[in-house]
């Protein structure tokens, strides 16, 4: 099968024993909004917020965070096939700032994999994928602790990111966002950090 993104250029290339090759590409807002609308539509992509929007307005919202030197999104691609959309983000020019004491070299991350085939199994996934970005986020990038901030509902979420290493963190209420470009309705929180240490030892 022959790779549709192949001539897209990688900020991030790694091979994860026993998954396969993981890209991480600058998401292209116009080229990849169908996708990304059609994952964000799903009822397992509610906590995403993004239930609803037309494919437009996905669109319009990943090419606002295109002009924002702070927030950034990637399309994560394992062999060829779209695999998650990534979201990285200062923690200290996000509402999440307010809600806890940002360290230097602290990113913010949000992470929604692709659904699954109908009827297909896809043992080591998450843990394949989350592999590449935390190389990408902490060695790629040369942060020491990524912050992620799930939904308190979104108990799928929180057990995953323990799996992986993160430690809990407070629960915390993040502010309401209504601004011209962007509106976030307010959010209970359970904010978890993974350090370099932790992550690769040393």
């Amino acid at each position: 099968m022959s790779d549709p993104y192949a001539s897209r250029p990688a900020v991030h290339e790694q091979t994860v024993g026993g998954f396969g090759t993981v890209r991480v590409l600058p998401l292209d807002p116009a080229a990849d909004a169908p996708l990304l609308h059609r994952w964000v539509s799903e009822e397992r992509a509610v906590f995403w917020g993004m239930n609803g929007l037309t494919e437009q307005q996905v669109l319009d919202v990943y090419a606002h965070m295109e002009t924002l030197d702070t927030h950034h999104a990637y399309l994560l691609v394992k062999d060829g096939e779209a695999a998650g959309l990534l979201q990285t983000y200062e923690p200290e020019a996000d509402r999440v700032g307010e809600c806890y004491p940002v360290e230097p070299g602290d990113i913010g991350m949000h992470l929604l994999l692709a659904p699954p085939e109908p009827g297909g199994s896809r043992s080591g996934w998450t843990a394949g994928l989350a592999a590449a970005v935390t190389a990408y986020l902490l060695l790629g990038l040369d942060r020491r602790r990524i912050v992620v901030d799930p939904d308190v509902a979104n108990e799928k979420a929180i057990t995953r990111f323990a799996r992986q290493g993160f430690v809990t963190g407070p629960r915390v209420v993040l502010p309401e966002v209504d601004l011209p470009d962007v509106y976030l309705p307010e959010k209970r929180a359970q904010l978890a950090f993974l350090t370099r240490e932790v992550a690769f030892g040393g």
